[in-house]
Order: C-alpha cells, then sequence, then structure tokens
C-alpha cells in the first residue's frame, strides 16, 4: 500500500487512467470484431460499412495513444484486404 500522499494520489489515478483505457480498448476491439464477423458472414456491404466505422475508432485510439500508430495502419490494412479479398 501507498504511504505517502503522493504515492496514494497515484495509485488512485492509476486506477482511473486504467478503467478509462479499458474501456476504449475494449470500444476498439470491438470495432474490429464486428468487421470480422461481418467479412466471415460473406456480407461484403456490410463489412464495408463497418469497416468506415472501424477505421475511425482506430483512428481515434492512435491520435490518443492507446494503439502505437503503426499497429493502427496494420490493423487497417488487413482490415480492407480481407473486405477486398471477398469477391
Amino acid at each position: 500500500m501507498a504511504n505517502s500522499k503522493q504515492a496514494r494520489k497515484r495509485a488512485i489515478q492509476a486506477v482511473a487512467r486504467n478503467k478509462h483505457l479499458s474501456a476504449q480498448r475494449s470500444r476498439y476491439r470491438t470495432a474490429i470484431k464486428n468487421v470480422r464477423k461481418a467479412i466471415l458472414a460473406g456480407d461484403k456491404a456490410a463489412a464495408q460499412t463497418l469497416y468506415v466505422t472501424a477505421q475511425s475508432v482506430i483512428d481515434s485510439m492512435a491520435d490518443k495513444g492507446v494503439l502505437h500508430k503503426n499497429a493502427a495502419a496494420r490493423h487497417k490494412s488487413r482490415l480492407v484486404v480481407a473486405i477486398k479479398a471477398m469477391a
């Protein structure tokens, strides 16, 4: 347990930050999962519309520092390749 006032405050802040970032990561993972489900279902139109929203979420997470920019680009690229392969 934290012994100083500063350490107690940092512990409280860490809990709050973890809660916030966990929610952000969950939103990001759900967006990707929705696109993958549409791809597996074979619904190209739905996959493309879901990709547009997922792209926005992924870029937002990269801008906020939840996700590295290169990782965001890699995820978007792989989703696009999967969608194009549906033809």
